[in-house]
């Protein structure tokens, strides 16, 4: 595997599993309080819109990163909403 992508596969790889955590603290507390609701949408908002570009591009490991990235930070958006 050439360098750029092995270190485009380990950054997308980090930053998707970085929402996990925060998924699972909510689910164990129902607490959000703490959490910015603006920025999730932000945040979703422009992770759904690479996840179009990936899509417009064929390019898997954006599609793939940034699909699962979407469902973790539209989860934690879902519960802000839902547990506030």
């Amino acid at each position: 595997m050439e360098t750029p992508n092995l270190i485009g596969g380990i950054a997308a790889t980090l930053t998707t599993l970085a929402f996990v955590p925060q998924v699972w603290q909510i689910l164990k507390t129902r607490h959000t309080h703490d959490i910015s609701l603006g920025m999730y949408i932000a945040f979703t908002s422009g992770v759904a819109l690479w996840l179009i570009y990936g899509i417009l591009l064929t390019s898997w490991p954006i599609i793939i990163a940034n699909g699962i990235t979407v469902c973790l930070a539209g989860a934690v958006l879902v519960m802000k909403l839902r547990y506030k």
